[in-house]
């Protein structure tokens, strides 16, 4: 009697057969839908390209502020003293650069140095109102930008007092004090003080000056902070024995 070996039907382990059959749904999905993925992969190539157009033109913005920017610098720190008209000339230059690169990339991270730079070629102009306005419109445009905001209402300050407004400079000059991170808080104490001290209000002006050497002992301007401080207190002693003099006894 014979024996027949019987072979076990061959079929599929439980995960091969379901990764089959899965792999048959999504390649019948993507058939079904391959317009559709197409479409999006258009889409989202043509998203990337915009994207990196995006970068690419802000890039050759900044580069070509930057550019604008530099030249002007050049020509404002390259003027001739022993010839005024090319010195005026190379003025006027550095300001027609600097309000291109304003008016034409206002975004670049260069904008707000050209506007800082602009307020100055001004002043160097004695052009007061336009330095003045070109100060304020940093503050209003770039008041963001902590690095410079200290020394734009520093600048700014300095011009009010040139044009005589003391109330607007001490104004000015004591919105540093507010400016976190402001690097240059210990000059805007020195200029309030040397302002009160120019009109005659000694009480205010040591008070600037001894917070001056209170709070940044190491400021280069310290030590004037404090010879002026010895001054001040000198007169104050003096005044009282100036307005009560002894009178004489008589013989």
């Amino acid at each position: 009697m014979s024996y027949r070996i019987k072979v076990p039907p061959r079929t599929l382990p439980v995960d091969e057969a379901h990764l089959v059959s899965g792999l048959e749904h999504w390649m019948f999905g993507l058939q079904r839908y391959r317009w559709s993925i197409v479409v999006g992969f258009i889409l989202l190539l043509l998203m990337a390209s915009g994207i990196w157009g995006v970068f690419w033109y802000d890039a050759q913005n900044a580069s070509k502020a930057q550019e604008l920017e530099r030249e002007a610098t050049l020509h404002l720190f390259t003027r001739p003293s022993n010839d005024p008209k090319k010195a005026a000339a190379n003025l006027n230059e550095a300001i027609a650069l600097y309000k291109r690169v304003l008016e034409e990339y206002p975004r670049t991270p260069t904008a707000p140095l050209a506007q800082f730079s602009l307020g100055n070629a001004f002043l160097q102009a004695d052009d007061l109102d336009s330095a003045i306005e070109s100060y304020k419109r940093f503050i209003s445009a770039y008041g963001s930008n902590i690095s410079l905001l200290g020394l734009v209402h520093q600048k700014l300050g300095y011009a009010y007092l040139l044009k005589g407004d003391f109330d607007q400079a001490a104004k000015t000059y004591s919105a540093i004090l507010d400016i976190p991170g402001a690097m240059n808080r210990d000059h805007a104490l020195f200029e309030l003080a040397r302002l009160e001290e120019n009109r005659s209000r000694a009480d205010d002006a040591l008070k600037y000056y001894q917070d001056l050497i209170k709070t940044y002992p190491d400021s280069p301007l310290t030590n004037e902070a404090a010879v002026r401080v010895k001054v001040l207190e000198a007169k104050k002693t003096s005044e009282p024995a100036a307005s009560n003099p002894t009178t004489p006894s008589t013989p």
